[in-house]
């Protein structure tokens, strides 16, 4: 578990699960992005890791082998239902959810952290507006849990 203290916040995040988009958000074209996997080890130590993804590639199975996560295949459609109601069974209160997509805007907005990233593929505007921050990539979006001060100065009020 992480515990993250924002100023002005009246009671600390008590981080229990890291949920992820697949592509667009950890990987570009079906390959994971240089420097997620090291990342996602470390955070292992402290997180339940969750990708979601509708497998477009095919091929999720091996690109994430070894890394310590779990992995949930979504259904083509109703996918923002579905990744909301992942994160709603996982519990909103102790989820950092992390995307790009308009099929993420409703996890970014529920959990109790949501972290938007805008890489190659860009960003649904709606994903950007649910989000409580916004990345310009994933590896910066993964250093503000390895290093919460951060995030902290960012969401202080």
């Amino acid at each position: 578990m992480l515990e993250i203290h924002i100023p002005g916040d009246e009671r600390p995040m008590h981080l229990s699960h890291l949920v992820l988009d697949y592509n667009g958000t950890v990987a570009c074209d079906g390959e994971i992005i240089s420097g997620v996997r090291e990342r996602l080890e470390t955070l292992s130590a402290h997180l339940e890791i969750h990708i979601l993804t509708a497998d477009t590639f095919g091929s999720v199975h091996e690109t994430l082998a070894g890394i310590s996560c779990g992995l949930s295949i979504i259904p083509r459609e109703g996918q923002a239902q579905a990744k909301l109601r992942y994160v709603e069974q996982l519990g909103l209160a102790s989820s950092v959810c992390v995307g790009n997509g308009r099929n993420d805007g409703l996890m970014l907005r529920e959990a109790v952290l949501g972290i938007a990233v805008v890489q190659t593929e860009g960003a649904a505007m709606s994903a950007i507006l649910a989000a409580d921050v916004v990345t310009s990539n994933i590896l910066d979006a993964l250093d503000l849990l390895l290093h919460p001060l951060r995030l902290m100065a960012t969401l202080r009020s």
